[in-house]
């Protein structure tokens, strides 16, 4: 398989995951009074640019995308509505959402060093982007724990 196109599909993943469970977060928040939601909106808008950017450039391509599969999102789904049922504080929720991003930057890291002589040069920028994206939320995220 091409490299860039394996690349950009990893972010697709990554991003799919990434909107489904903050949309489904925000619904959980819908009726509360958590200050961090205004941090959580913004972070979905980026993994739905990222999202879009990253299928634009797959169909141009003609490669299909490929969306996580619906048990990982229905698991994440159920994950999230315990964990803000037990506790819905805005230090909940960043440490939930942190171990999430986190999980897929570490993932985003080893894909960008393993591919760092295979791809080229602008779809290595456009991974670096993403994983900077991740990191800069983890950072804004903190400052609610």
């Amino acid at each position: 398989m091409n490299e860039n196109i394996e690349l950009y599909k990893h972010i697709i993943k990554d991003c799919d995951m990434g909107r489904f469970t903050i949309e489904k977060l925000l619904e959980d928040l819908k009726e509360k009074d958590n200050k961090i939601k205004k941090l959580v909106e913004d972070i979905l808008k980026k993994y739905e640019y990222f999202y879009e950017k990253s299928k634009k450039y797959l169909k141009k391509e003609g490669a299909s995308t490929v969306d996580n599969s619906l048990m990982s999102k229905m698991g994440a789904s159920m994950g999230i509505k315990k964990e803000v049922k037990c506790d819905n504080s805005d230090s909940s929720i960043a440490q939930m959402m942190i171990e999430g991003i986190s999980m897929g930057s570490i993932d985003m890291e080893k894909k960008i060093k393993n591919y760092v002589k295979e791809v080229d040069k602008k779809q290595l920028n456009f991974a670096k982007e993403f994983l900077k994206f991740q990191e800069d939320s983890i950072d804004s995220l903190k400052a609610y724990l």
